[in-house]
């Protein structure tokens, strides 16, 4: 009987991205070692988030009230706005600690082999957010792969009647690295975001 429970929360792991059996099969053993409580506070926080998660209706960030925390805080540059693919995007920009201005999450990118065009992507309303809001800035922050790239440019275009200023995050060399170890792309990124000091 116990075989067939840990059998089913191996399977049920599996469903994790990056989750293989022998990784699942360790984290089911490791959650029967747990504290009976501890494991019944994760279970918990899954159901809470299945039940209780949204999307912003401003920035289509995932939260659990609308609007959500970020476009609730005054104290953030309401001017700037940061574009990005998905709301993980989010969590690492806010990481850096750096950045202190709103969001925009497409819920994707544009791949037209996959049929993902700008009517499936939340670019629509971005550009009504921009029209009302009076952005000054907007950050393209899609990831630097072929889908981010066709996205950014096919945002940049739409938006350059609006006389707001368009800006893309600089790629490079990460900070402790030998230049020497850098491929091509890498390194032609860097030179091409290069600023003066």
């Amino acid at each position: 009987m116990a075989q067939g429970i840990i059998e089913e929360l191996i399977h049920q792991l599996t469903k994790l991205p990056g989750i293989g059996r022998k990784t699942a099969q360790r984290l089911a053993f490791f959650i029967l070692s747990m504290d009976k409580e501890d494991a019944l506070s994760i279970a918990r926080a899954i159901e809470q988030l299945k039940e209780k998660a949204l999307f912003c209706s401003r920035c289509f960030n995932v939260t659990d009230r609308d609007p959500c925390n970020i476009c609730s805080d005054l104290s953030r540059d309401q001017k700037r706005i940061c574009v990005v693919e998905e709301t993980s995007n989010i969590v690492a920009i806010e990481r850096t600690g750096s950045y202190k201005g709103l969001y925009h999450v497409l819920l994707g990118a544009l791949s037209p082999v996959d049929g993902i065009g700008a009517d499936k992507l939340k670019i629509q309303e971005l550009i009504e957010r921009i029209k009302m809001d009076g952005t000054e800035e907007v950050i393209l922050a899609t990831n630097p792969n072929t889908k981010g790239e066709l996205t950014a440019k096919y945002i940049s275009d739409l938006l350059k009647p609006f006389g707001v200023r368009i800006t893309r995050i600089a790629y490079g060399l990460p900070i402790g690295s030998d230049i020497e170890f850098a491929d091509e792309v890498t390194l032609s990124k860097a030179l091409e975001g290069r600023r003066q000091i």
